[in-house]
């Protein structure tokens, strides 16, 4: 039986980031079959260190994973720390690298500079394109009850992590006053975020109005404009024709007055709501971008099923771990894996890697 690789999970240096990839249970299924886990202590993991330890995974300081060894995988969510610039290790996380974000180059260019290379989570599909693990479902919850929460006035900053028994009585507390089927307006109905929207929509008592391919080939922004609420779930990966300018939000009769956009592509080329550049914040989760009337408010905030951290993980985790296995282990470092899903995740980097040089070349004089 071939080694299996070590596996590193790291401490998120986002604040407001206290999901795991890998939660306790998961890791002792892995721990089990042969792979070495080292856990890295972190004060807002909304899993203890000691299950991890209970689980069979050794630990280690916060930040150390630059000295892991060089065969093992680094395991995370958000962005990477500034330091060390070169990054000489396999990483797996989701680096939001390959569609124009700010950042994305110079991002490259440290997998580049130290021979390692990303292996983004967005991109861990299945033979038909759809992630094998993905955090969409709570995303498109929290997008869409967030989204009601303001509209009711009973949002309150900054926002905090909770459980589903928690939000889901704020949601419950009181109806909107608009309880008909044409005032939420959920994009993408029909994906994993786009489900999550909805069930939130109705926990909270509204109907919401579903929308998907069919309705999206020919979008009718006249009508788009005159539901109350919208939550866009549509995550594209290559440019289309935007869903909203910002011609459309000056538009006479426009009904929408809250925005909530749980893909959240804002500088990208790919982004379908190219209404504002720069997400929000769980310190200020809303941004108005008309004074209307009525007023148009958005919500942007990237991380969103952080403010569900335990529920999140679990599902996340559960997805994952049985992919983990399917890493190359020690001495296959320069190999690609034998699993598809990962084979397809490290050749969408080795492309972009080569595109970005391409364009470098192409600038110099």
């Amino acid at each position: 039986m071939a080694s299996l690789p070590g596996l590193w999970l790291r401490h998120e240096t986002r604040p407001t980031e206290s999901r795991t990839p890998l939660v306790p249970a998961d890791a002792a299924q892995l721990v089990a079959r042969g792979v070495r886990i080292t856990v890295e202590e972190s004060p807002q993991r909304a899993v203890e260190l000691g299950e991890y330890v209970r689980a069979g995974c050794e630990t280690a300081p916060a930040g150390s994973w630059p000295t892991a060894p060089g065969d093992t995988y680094v395991l995370g969510l958000k962005e990477l720390p500034d330091e060390p610039y070169a990054l000489r290790h396999r990483h797996i996380f989701f680096g939001h690298a390959y569609k124009g974000q700010p950042g994305a180059r110079a991002l490259l260019g440290r997998f580049t500079a130290g021979g390692g290379a990303l292996l983004d989570l967005e991109y861990l599909t299945d033979d038909e394109g759809r992630r094998v693990a993905a955090f969409g479902y709570w995303a498109g919850y929290v997008g869409a009850a967030l989204a009601v929460l303001h509209r009711r006035g009973t949002l309150k900053t900054p926002l905090r992590t909770m459980d589903r028994v928690e939000l889901d009585g704020l949601l419950r507390a009181g109806l909107p006053e608009e309880s008909g089927g044409g005032e939420a307006l959920v994009i993408g109905a029909l994906g994993r975020s786009g489900r999550g929207a909805c069930d939130a929509l109705e926990t909270a008592g509204l109907t919401p109005v579903r929308w998907d391919l069919a309705e999206t080939r020919d979008l009718d922004r006249a009508a788009l404009l005159r539901h109350g609420l919208l939550v866009n779930t549509v995550l594209v990966t290559r440019p289309v024709t935007p869903f909203l300018t910002p011609a459309d939000l000056d538009a006479p009769g426009r009904r929408l007055s809250v925005l909530s956009d749980v893909t959240c592509d804002a500088g990208s080329e790919c982004n379908v709501l190219p209404v504002y550049d720069s997400v929000t914040s769980w310190e200020r989760p809303v941004r108005r971008l008309r004074g209307g009337p009525p007023p148009l408010d958005l919500i942007a905030i990237d991380n969103l099923p952080s403010l569900l951290p335990a529920e999140a993980s679990r599902g996340f985790s559960a997805d994952l771990w049985p992919q983990l296995l399917n890493l190359p282990g020690p001495g296959a470092w320069g190999s690609a894996p034998d699993c598809p899903a990962w084979s397809r995740t490290l050749r969408r980097f080795t492309e972009a890697v080569l595109a970005a040089r391409v364009e470098e070349e192409s600038r110099e004089p």
